[in-house]
């Protein structure tokens, strides 16, 4: 599985809609409004590299009112329970 998360800077009009059509998109598993630079992050879920291009590129960029994105792929991921027992000093 592939994890990718796309960094989108909306329409200020937008951002409500945009967020829930974001949600239609086949891939698109979670999409939170953040404060910051960007207005969007949705967290993609694909198994291959070609499905994130589509998600990407056919899907999601053409939704009005996107200015910009930017998307990053995840290499690995850590959840709490793998970072607690990274640093676990053994004091129980």
């Amino acid at each position: 599985m592939i994890a990718a998360f796309a960094l989108i800077k909306v329409e200020p009009a937008r951002i409500a809609d945009l967020a829930s059509e974001l949600t239609e998109i086949d891939g698109v598993a979670e999409v939170y409004s953040v404060a910051g630079d960007v207005d969007l992050v949705a967290v993609i879920r694909v198994r291959h590299h070609d499905d994130l291009a589509d998600v990407v590129t056919r899907h999601l960029a053409a939704l009005p009112g996107i200015i910009e994105t930017r998307t990053m792929v995840a290499f690995r991921a850590y959840s709490r329970h793998d970072l607690e027992s990274m640093f676990s000093l053994g004091a129980d």
